[in-house]
């Protein structure tokens, strides 16, 4: 079978690997990088937990190639902690009990991030629901979710900036 050299910075680390061509982001960042905070649900893009930035936007890494990634800079949920502390998002979602079983937390997690990054950006209950509803939690019910989205822009407003 034919492969691609792939070559992609990921959490801010170059790397490079032969790849197959059908070979899914989801599945070259789980087995291959060991980044096991990427998470396949669904498998068809649906329910949001394998989201991962490409460029800093939100993408479904379980409906993306490999391949799609080269020259690109993917950040996972790994990339969140910066020397040991959690970002505001982590400690917001830990403080509200916005996670139970965690399988879904990365994707939602990821999601968030570009807009709590945007300054411009503030969240209110109605807006942080619309902000997630890509993303499926099979346990919470969303209302700690959304808490604890609600928190974390707070938090981002008291400290004047973002914690990326």
């Amino acid at each position: 079978m034919s492969t691609f050299h792939l070559k992609v910075e990921v959490n801010g680390m170059i790397h490079e690997a032969d790849v197959e061509p059908r070979r899914l982001l989801a599945d070259f960042l789980r087995d291959s990088l060991h980044l096991r905070g990427t998470r396949v649900g669904c498998e068809h893009g649906v329910c949001g937990s394998c989201t991962v930035l490409m460029n800093g936007q939100p993408i479904r890494s379980c409906t993306t190639l490999a391949v799609q990634a080269h020259d690109s800079i993917i950040e996972t949920v790994e990339s969140l902690q910066d020397d040991g502390e959690l970002h505001q998002l982590q400690r917001s979602f830990s403080k509200c009990h916005a996670l139970q079983c965690g399988f879904c937390t990365a994707g939602f997690l990821m999601t968030l991030k570009p807009l709590y990054d945007d300054l411009e950006v503030t969240l209110d209950a109605t807006s942080a629901r619309e902000a997630i509803s890509g993303n499926i939690c099979r346990c919470t019910g969303y209302q700690q979710i959304v808490e604890a989205t609600v928190d974390a822009f707070e938090c981002r407003s008291l400290d004047g900036n973002s914690q990326s």
